[in-house]
């Protein structure tokens, strides 16, 4: 089948939140480009829903929603359960687990199985739930993506919890077992880096030969130089999940501190931590309520003009599968400072060219990097530009949209080859 025939694709996302958390920002650029491209894309998604553009269709896939963001935790009555997929949504919650990489699957699985004729490829966005194998056995071809391992997620999370609080973490992890059982079932796997694939193959097991790096995108149509910005003095910009251990929000945090006793310095993070949680208890902690605040639920002409009055940009994470937000960053030419961990070199480079390494979880490093860019006027000048460039030639997401749809030819080709047999 030649490339330049039109796709259906069903791209699957369990859950789509349009402006954090990475899942929806994947899922609207994507399918933007995949449409752009000439192919038809119907995206399936769990709550919370994804922001699409225009050619691109939304089909909701209900759950019961029960970590929404007004009322988390909160069991509907059970006049409103519709099936038994519902009850075991349900139960997961109750017994402290996660269930919605399973329960989507579930879902998705039974309105698919009945629909072969209407797509060519189903495309997973990390769900790997039980489901995705029975999407298969149905005679759909297959692609999946794993950003990350989320078993990296818990092992990180699990060093910092005590007492109680690993048992815990433990069961809301139960799910990393299905998701490693069902990737090692599946290919192609597409990932966003060679660390990510790395990663992928170690922590879950699959063979190297099944996995594929495609590099993420930035939408440049937002994320670019914004020389009519004014860039405020003493701007720190960081786009992260506040709350998650993971993000490295409260390394940051400490290095702001740091930096608040020797200069005039504001720190913006673009996320909401829970009221009276570890991140707002650590910002009062260290005196910075005046010198912090957060944002959130803005769009992306919001977020790039945030970025560009930013005099420097970081993204502290104590892992990144690839990292947006660096991305994200880089294309608005703010100088960078990332951990060097995970992904992260090799989206920004090499150390001092595009971007600043420092140590994951060291706050003296990341004060003393984001210090030395604070008192360079040139060096943040050249930083950006060296960083604008390095998007441009990397990291589009017409180049991702052109890759992934010759892995979707591929994944049919394969399909096609084994029903031959």
């Amino acid at each position: 089948m030649p490339l330049d025939r039109p796709l259906r694709i069903a791209l699957l996302s369990y859950r789509s939140k349009p402006h954090c958390g990475g899942q929806g920002v994947y899922v609207r650029h994507l399918s933007r480009e995949l449409a752009a491209l000439g192919h038809h894309v119907r995206v399936l998604s769990g709550q919370p829903y994804p922001e699409l553009d225009e050619g691109v269709e939304l089909e909701k896939i209900p759950s019961l929603d029960l970590y929404n963001d007004a009322t988390p935790f909160q069991t509907p009555p059970v006049r409103q359960w519709r099936d038994w997929i519902d009850a075991l949504e349900v139960a997961t919650m109750w017994t402290a687990g996660f269930p919605e990489p399973l329960t989507f699957s579930l879902r998705a699985m039974r309105e698919l199985r009945a629909r072969r004729d209407e797509f060519d490829v189903v495309h997973d966005n990390q769900t790997l739930g039980y489901g995705l194998l029975g999407i298969r056995a149905a005679g759909f071809p297959l692609v999946t993506t794993i950003h990350h391992p989320i078993t990296v997620d818990r092992r990180i999370e699990l060093e910092q919890a005590t007492g109680w609080q690993r048992l815990s973490k433990r069961r809301w992890y139960g799910f990393v077992g299905m998701q490693g059982r069902v990737a090692r079932r599946l290919r192609p796997i597409l990932v966003p880096s060679q660390s990510s694939a790395d990663d992928i193959v170690r922590e879950f097991g699959v063979r190297r030969s099944g996995v594929d790096v495609v590099p993420l995108g930035v939408d440049t149509r937002f994320f670019h130089p914004r020389p009519e910005v004014a860039r405020v003095p003493g701007r720190i910009v960081c786009v992260a999940s506040a709350d998650s251990p993971l993000k490295g929000v409260a390394t940051l945090l400490r290095a702001t501190a740091k930096l608040a006793t020797e200069r005039g310095v504001e720190l913006t993070v673009v996320s909401r931590p829970k009221a009276g949680g570890p991140t707002d208890l650590l910002v009062d902690e260290l005196s910075l309520r005046d010198r912090v605040t957060f944002v959130s639920g803005i769009d992306d002409t919001e977020l790039a003009r945030l970025l560009s009055s930013a005099q420097v940009a970081v993204v502290p994470s104590l892992y990144e599968g690839f990292s947006l937000p660096a991305v994200e960053a880089m294309a608005a030419a703010t100088p960078l400072v990332a951990s060097r961990a995970g992904a992260l070199p090799e989206v920004v480079g090499e150390d001092g060219a595009a971007g600043l390494l420092v140590p994951p979880g060291d706050p003296e490093a990341l004060a003393a990097a984001v210090a030395g860019l604070l008192d360079d006027d040139a060096e943040r000048a050249r930083m950006g530009e060296a960083a604008w460039l390095r998007v441009q030639e990397r990291f589009t997401w017409r180049t991702v949209a052109e890759t992934t749809a010759r892995r979707y030819v591929e994944a049919v080709e394969a399909a096609r080859a084994r029903s031959s047999r």
